[in-house]
């Protein structure tokens, strides 16, 4: 294959071979031997919002159960708050949500923005927001903030206009993206953008960055955000004693000096097991329960009473006007209901993640064996640049290869979430053609997590099925990096 002289004549030289590239892709396939009746049918990411995951035994008895009996919805809901409170702590509390889309619009509308009833001119109100991965999700609720970001998260968005992403933005409230210190932002991609490469991320640094624009905005800034998770690959290499990302307990600090919240997004993560509001200092965290924790599609908001209050306040759950400590009434944000089996399946996860966390961790183990024994395989010179992770927060394993493009050479093609929006991620669209479900695989890593056909009903891995898709992933790879010139 040709060597490029710009990134750019590699990523247009791989547009130009995309078909070539699927023909390869499912001539491995066969190679491999991937069973006609696994094709489609297996992933190497557990659930998204698009093809959620079959529940475990347990999660299904839950909803069937519930769907024999007459129960109060309020009964419910104060159910899960209990087992919250057995965990974390009397000074926690929750609600439940339909999403966990939901869960961050009622987040963020209870806490960030100003309010829209009184007298006189309405003010601005603006949130922190580090610019790190995902950020179309946990960044996307107010206007950008500086310009020079305008198009960022409609790009990211996948759709603009007033039914899309725009459509997103609350009231009067802006977002102020803030660069990280020792990240890079490489433009990347067939649909070319840049792209957060995080795994340098120094934490003190960065603090220092964000509390300088906290210092800036002081008149304005009414929360600060940020992602929950663990791994090097989101720029949280660095940690206390504990294993706490550093970077996450000093954008804690941050937001109590300024009295304001800090909401971490923790959608594809797990209560309990994962990231610790306890420890990280975090105001209010939520949830996608249907993700990585294998609930029925729901969210969870998880936070200090303070702050849960308000928040339970929106969804219609707080209480009576007559003075109750719970209800279920109407509210601003009571159409993100998450119904009854939803709620029942909540309460069987939680229990689970509270009093047999191993159901849901030791896949996590038996999975990460097989992925390093596979990528133990691939080309030495991809190999060399790439790292593995294990995060039982998020139950992922997950592959990095910013390390293929050390020393100025050009290495594994780069996706991102514009590639993802516009079908040119040629990992993801290689891995269908391959009868792969794709896996997250944008922004140079690779997160690889259970149950999409890789767990049986009690949640234990398959590790024959898991690994027909474990070497799909290496030989795709290793086909796009023959195609980029880098093999």
């Amino acid at each position: 294959m040709a060597k490029f002289e710009y990134k750019y004549q590699m990523y247009k030289s791989l547009q130009a071979n995309i078909p070539t590239i699927h023909a390869e892709a499912q001539n491995a396939s066969n190679e491999i031997g991937i069973p006609a009746e696994l094709r489609d049918k297996l992933g190497l990411t557990g659930a998204n919002s698009s093809c959620p995951a079959p529940l475990r035994d347990d999660i299904k008895k839950a909803a069937e159960d519930i769907s024999k009996e007459v129960v109060s919805l309020g009964i419910l809901m104060d159910e899960i708050r209990e087992i919250v409170k057995s965990f974390y702590g009397d000074e926690y509390d929750a609600a439940a949500t339909n999403t966990c889309e939901a869960a961050l619009w009622l987040s963020f509308d209870s806490l960030f923005c100003p309010p829209i009833s009184g007298h006189g001119d309405n003010y601005r109100a603006r949130y922190l927001a580090p610019y790190e991965k995902q950020l179309h999700y946990q960044g996307s609720y107010g206007r950008p903030y500086p310009p020079r970001y305008k198009d960022i998260l409609a790009d990211r968005g996948g759709t603009a206009g007033e039914l899309g992403s725009f459509g997103k933005r609350l009231n009067n409230l802006d977002t102020i993206l803030i660069p990280l210190d020792g990240a890079k932002y490489d433009v990347h991609g067939i649909n070319y953008h840049p792209i957060p490469l995080l795994i340098n991320v120094n934490a003190q640094a960065s603090a220092k960055t964000v509390k300088k624009f906290a210092d800036n905005h002081h008149d304005s800034v009414t929360g600060i955000t940020s992602l929950a998770y663990d791994t090097p690959c989101y720029g949280y290499g660095e940690k206390d004693e504990d294993g706490t990302p550093l970077l996450q307990k000093l954008y804690a600090q941050i937001a109590k000096e300024y009295n304001i919240p800090y909401i971490m997004d923790n959608a594809w993560g797990l209560p309990f097991v994962g990231s610790d509001p306890r420890k990280t200092g975090a105001d209010v965290i939520v949830y996608s329960m249907d993700k990585a924790t294998g609930a029925a599609t729901s969210g969870l908001v998880i936070g200090k009473e303070e702050s849960m209050v308000t928040i339970r306040r929106a969804m219609g759950i707080h209480g009576n006007r007559y003075g109750t400590t719970s209800s279920y009434s109407k509210a601003a944000y009571s159409a993100f209901d998450p119904g009854k089996l939803a709620l029942a399946t909540l309460i069987q996860t939680l229990k689970v993640l509270r009093d047999n966390p191993q159901m849901l961790t030791k896949s996590v183990d038996d999975l990460e064996i097989i992925i390093k024994d596979e990528f133990a395989n691939i080309n030495p010179k991809l190999k060399a640049g790439i790292q593995i992770y294990k995060s039982y927060n998020s139950r992922t394993v997950e592959v990095n290869y910013e390390g293929t493009w050390k020393d100025g050479e050009m290495g594994l093609p780069i996706f991102s979430m514009e590639d993802v929006a516009s079908g040119t991620n040629i990992i993801a669209s290689g891995m269908r053609q391959m009868g792969i479900i794709p896996s997250g695989c944008n922004d140079g890593s690779i997160c690889i997590s259970p149950d999409m056909g890789t767990t049986d009903g009690k949640g234990n891995l398959l590790p024959d099925v898991t690994r027909y898709a474990a070497k799909a992933l290496v030989r795709l790879l290793e086909i796009v990096a023959k195609h980029a010139g880098t093999i």
